[in-house]
C-alpha cells in the first residue's frame, strides 16, 4: 500500500509572525521524521495545483474571496487578517495552493489508485468560515474538498473527522445546513471557539466535547462509543480527516494529553470505516499541531496506519 502525499513549495514561503506557532518549520519537522522514520519511499509526492474560484466560490461568499485576493495579493509586509491569522507576500499563493492540495486528492482517490491521499498544507483550514478568516485559517481545505466531491464527483455522502484540539467552527459554518455532509469532531470544550453557545449542533454532526485532561484511554472509549458508529450509520461514500495533532501531551495550546499510539488508533479505525463504506477512499488534510518533535512523530503515526 502506498499513500498520496500532496505538497508544495510555497507552503515553507507562507509567513506568520515571529514566534507565531504556526509556521514553515513545522513541514520541515513532518519531512524530517518521515526520513527518519524510514517510510518516504512508501509515499507518492505530488505537487498540489492551485484552486480555482469557482472550486473556492462553493464554500465561501464571493465577497469574501475578493476581499482575500486584494488583501493578501498586493500584501508586501504582515498583516493580520484576525487577531491570530496573519499573512505575507506569498501567503495568497499559499492558502491557494492548500486548497487545490485538498481537491486534487479527492479527484486522485476517486478515479485511481492509491486510496488514500495526505495533504501537507498550510496555512490550515478548518477555522475558516464562509466569510471570516480566522485561527490561522484563511480558506477551508477540507471543506473546499468536501463541496468538489459532492458537485464534481457526484457523490452524496461525505464524512469529514476532525480530531485537532480545536472545533472546526469553520467546517461547521459551511455544511452545518447540507445534509450530504456528516461531521464528527472530537476537540477539547474550554478552548477557543467562534460556535454559537446558543445554537443548537447540527442534525448532520457528532460532537465529542472533551474536558481538560482528558488522556488517551478516555479519549478512545469516547471515540469509539459515540463518533465511530455515528459515521458508521451515515455510511459515507467518502471520508475526509482533518487531522490536528495539537491534543499531543508535548503540546502546550491545549490541555488534552494524547499520544503518537492514540493518533495511531484513530487512524485505524477511520481506515477500517473507509474500507467498509468507501473502497478505501480517504483524504487526510493537516490542520494543527504546534511541538515540532511530536507534530512531526504524530504525522508519521498517521501515516503508517494509513500505509497498513
Amino acid at each position: 500500500m502506498s499513500v498520496l502525499y500532496w505538497s508544495h513549495p510555497s507552503f515553507r514561503l507562507h509567513e506568520s509572525a515571529p514566534d507565531h506557532p504556526e509556521c514553515g518549520a513545522r513541514l520541515d519537522a513532518i519531512n524530517d521524521q518521515l526520513i527518519a522514520a524510514g517510510i518516504e519511499p512508501w509515499l507518492m509526492h505530488r505537487v498540489a495545483p492551485a484552486v480555482t474560484r469557482e472550486q473556492l466560490e462553493r464554500v465561501h461568499d464571493v465577497a469574501y474571496v475578493d476581499e482575500i485576493e486584494r488583501v493578501a495579493g498586493g500584501c508586501m509586509t504582515l498583516q493580520h487578517l484576525d487577531r491570530d491569522t496573519v499573512i505575507g507576500p506569498h501567503s495568497l499563493e499559499a492558502a491557494r495552493h492548500a486548497a487545490g492540495a485538498v481537491v486534487a486528492a479527492v479527484d486522485a482517490v476517486m478515479t485511481s489508485m492509491p486510496r488514500r491521499a495526505f495533504c501537507a498544507v498550510r496555512p490550515p483550514g478548518h477555522h475558516a468560515t464562509r466569510n471570516r478568516a480566522m485561527g490561522f485559517c484563511v480558506y477551508n481545505n477540507v471543506a473546499v474538498g468536501a463541496a468538489h466531491a459532492l458537485a464534481v464527483q457526484g457523490l452524496e455522502r461525505v464524512a469529514i473527522v476532525d480530531f485537532d484540539v480545536h472545533h472546526g467552527n469553520g467546517t461547521e459554518d459551511v455544511f452545518r445546513h447540507e445534509p450530504r455532509v456528516f461531521m464528527a469532531s472530537a476537540f477539547e470544550g474550554s478552548l477557543w471557539s467562534t460556535s454559537d453557545p446558543q445554537e443548537p449542533a447540527p442534525h448532520n454532526a457528532c460532537w465529542l466535547d472533551l474536558p481538560a485532561g482528558t488522556r488517551g484511554r478516555a479519549y478512545r472509549a469516547r471515540f469509539a462509543a459515540d463518533l465511530l458508529p455515528a459515521i458508521d450509520a451515515f455510511a459515507p461514500q467518502l471520508l475526509m480527516i482533518s487531522a490536528g495533532f495539537d491534543a499531543h501531551c508535548a503540546d502546550d495550546i491545549s490541555h488534552l494529553y494524547l499520544v503518537e499510539d492514540d493518533y495511531a488508533w484513530i487512524t485505524r479505525e477511520l481506515v477500517a470505516l473507509a474500507e467498509r463504506h468507501c473502497a478505501g477512499r480517504l483524504v487526510s488534510v493537516l490542520e494543527g499541531g504546534y511541538n515540532l518533535p511530536a507534530l512531526g512523530r504524530s504525522v508519521v503515526a498517521h501515516l503508517r496506519a494509513l500505509l497498513e
